[in-house]
């Protein structure tokens, strides 16, 4: 029986029923009492909305991390971090190679689609390359945040606050375990902190970074002339995407949320800022008292999110630069879109404005519901449904304010969010087939 319904499903489709089965089997673990700290059962919207926040690693929440959820149940969270993260299908296989059994065609497509890697070849490397940058990744965070949380909270607990925040980082989760001074303060109190501050934010964009690029980085090393384009793509994106951010929230907050620091913590409150809207979900300043334009650069942000292939969400950098070079192209009046010595293919223009088009419509789409539902102010609505689909966990507070509906919403941008706009879309077209029939052509004007 399984057999046969895996012959059904397509790659795209077997993701989505995934994640699916590990929400709902991480919300029947969260609604059981030994998870709440009181000993008391959760009801079942707010596990769930739970589950799929850690499972699509977001990190928007209903109730506090530390305070609701005993240890069973942060644990439950963390392993749905760190499954959601790296995805079940790397997991799996990692599994798999561990115990010495061999990888089939079928699960290596699997993987392929998991990991959104460029060709099937050589992908069980790639498989043990996650799997060993993980862990050291991981440790390493978990290392240095030890330094300072065992001071603080002793040897045990300061070992599991490493632990956890460093998964938390690296998958670009955003969630916390400080709500044991300040519940939902996140990071607020570190924000000062150039040990805790850099390393989140050092883990947050090695996750975001993709596991292509690591293989392509690892096996190159500094020969970048090297490269493939997607890695060149990349990493200029990823520079840009950190200094000029980093350099406008400077600009734009020393008179607001940074004015109470002294110069180098404005400096890297405004860095940490800068990285986390990515998808990560930490936050070391007050969201809800950014200005408007902070708040509007923070929305630019959480939809550009990361890279392909990573533990990051958002449409991708490389959307955005495809959809940029594009729009220059056009103006220029140039043959295709040319960039460092490569001209990329039609299909994936069109690809990257699907892409962008069904997020951005889902988020809008979502915003309508939730502003119609629960009339609350549009600004936060946009942030909190942005940073929903583009599996973010930034808010300004009105997450634990949402209604029934509006919470359902939210679950289900997370859920399209981590699978991916044009995945989800995807799983309902797969397998239907296409008539060869081709319709006369007819101009319409645009613009």
């Amino acid at each position: 029986m399984f057999a046969k319904l895996r012959s059904r499903l397509t790659g795209t489709q077997w993701i989505a029923v995934g994640f699916l089965v590990i929400i709902l089997c991480g919300t029947f673990l969260l609604m059981l009492p030994v998870s709440a700290r009181e000993g008391k059962g959760t009801d079942f919207l707010s596990a769930m909305f739970t589950a799929a926040s850690a499972t699509c690693v977001t990190g928007l929440v209903v109730v506090d991390t530390y305070q609701h959820w005993s240890l069973f149940g942060q644990l439950v969270i963390l392993l749905m971090i760190q499954t959601g993260g790296l995805g079940f299908v790397t997991i799996g296989v990692s599994i798999f190679l561990m115990m010495g059994k061999k990888i089939g065609l079928a699960d290596r497509g699997l993987l392929k689609d998991s990991v959104n890697a460029l060709q099937i070849g050589g992908i069980v490397r790639l498989a043990r390359l996650i799997l060993k940058g993980t862990i050291l990744a991981e440790g390493l965070g978990a290392v240095l945040f030890s330094i300072r949380f065992i001071p603080e909270f002793g040897l045990l607990e300061g070992i599991y606050y490493s632990i956890f925040h460093s998964i938390s980082a690296f998958c670009n989760a955003g969630f916390d375990l400080m709500g044991r001074f300040e519940a939902y303060s996140s990071l607020s109190r570190y924000a000062q902190d150039y040990l805790v501050s850099l390393t989140a934010a050092g883990l947050v964009l090695f996750g975001g970074l993709g596991f292509v690029v690591w293989k392509d980085i690892s096996v190159n090393r500094l020969n970048i002339h090297r490269y493939s384009l997607h890695t060149k793509m990349v990493l200029t994106a990823l520079l840009v995407l950190v200094a000029v951010p980093t350099v406008l929230f400077l600009f734009l907050e020393s008179d607001g949320v940074l004015k109470e620091l002294d110069g180098p913590g404005k400096c890297l409150a405004a860095f940490f800022a800068a990285v986390t809207p990515r998808t990560a979900g930490f936050n070391t300043t007050d969201v809800g008292g950014l200005s408007e334009a902070g708040k509007l650069l923070t929305l630019i942000l959480m939809l550009i999110g990361g890279n392909p292939g990573s533990t990051a969400g958002g449409v991708k950098t490389t959307t955005i630069m495809v959809l940029l070079l594009y729009i220059v192209s056009m103006i220029r009046h140039t043959d295709g879109v040319n960039v460092y010595g490569r001209r990329l293919e039609d299909k994936l223009i069109e690809k990257a404005a699907v892409v962008f088009t069904l997020t951005l419509s889902m988020a809008v789409a979502g915003s309508f519901l939730i502003c119609a539902v629960d009339h609350l102010p549009l600004t936060d609505v946009f942030l909190e449904t942005f940073s929903a689909v583009d599996t973010v966990g930034m808010s300004t507070g009105i997450t634990r304010d949402l209604s029934t509906v509006s919470r359902v919403v939210i679950i289900l941008l997370m859920y399209c969010g981590r699978i991916g706009s044009l995945s989800f879309a995807l799983t309902f077209t797969d397998k239907r087939r296409q008539s060869s029939l081709r319709q006369p052509v007819e101009r319409i004007n645009i613009g």
